[in-house]
């Protein structure tokens, strides 16, 4: 079956950054006003940290990822239901069990979801560090923030190839430098090492 290609344009390209900002405005609306405490984990706060730095380096990414303490999910779901978010539990690609999102309604696709991080847990069971707590985020201009320490643990825990690449972009506006390593545990100190001493990798 032959793929169909829509012309080439500027404005969809800009409309699909412009649906994940808006998802994460809108997440952290709904939690702030209910009272849940939360920080932007994943690609977008790579991105809000490296363009801290410069603007110019900063990758676009569908996702939307959101750190929560397990014991606030049942009042993030009331009030995300409440803003017109559904709930879902979802197969985890290479994961163990599930992970759950919020999708903007029921017909919503998965790859568009909030995807859910839980506080304090191991994201995988042999995952060599927890997820950072809740308490380690900071006020940025529009959302909760995972500090940037935080954020650079979590990376090196996940380590997939698109975690690698996060780790590089804060490397490359010097967000990241090789006197950090020695300063993680152990795993991730080694992972650390790896990045600098393969940098095209």
């Amino acid at each position: 079956m032959a793929l169909l290609l829509k012309p080439v344009s500027w404005k969809r390209m800009n409309d699909a950054v412009e649906k994940v900002r808006q998802r994460l405005l809108r997440v952290a609306a709904t939690l702030k006003t209910a009272g849940v405490p939360y920080a932007v984990v994943g690609g977008n706060a790579v991105a809000a940290w490296v363009s801290r730095v410069d603007e110019s380096a900063v990758r676009n990414t569908r996702d939307v990822d959101i750190l929560l303490r397990r014991s606030d999910l049942p009042q993030a779901i009331e009030a995300m239901r409440a803003a017109g978010f559904v709930h879902r539990q979802v197969s985890s690609l290479g994961k163990a069990g599930h992970m759950d999102v919020f999708l903007e309604g029921p017909e919503a696709k998965v790859r568009d979801a909030v995807h859910i991080v839980f506080a304090g847990e191991r994201t995988l069971p042999d995952s060599p560090a927890e997820n950072a707590g809740i308490e380690e985020a900071e006020e940025a201009d529009e959302f909760m923030l995972v500090t940037l320490d935080a954020l650079v643990r979590m990376k090196l825990a996940a380590w997939r190839d698109k975690d690698r690449m996060h780790l590089r972009d804060l490397i490359d506006v010097g967000l990241l430098e090789e006197t950090q390593v020695g300063l993680l545990p152990s795993p991730l100190n080694n992972r650390l090492q790896f990045l600098f001493d393969n940098p095209d990798s």
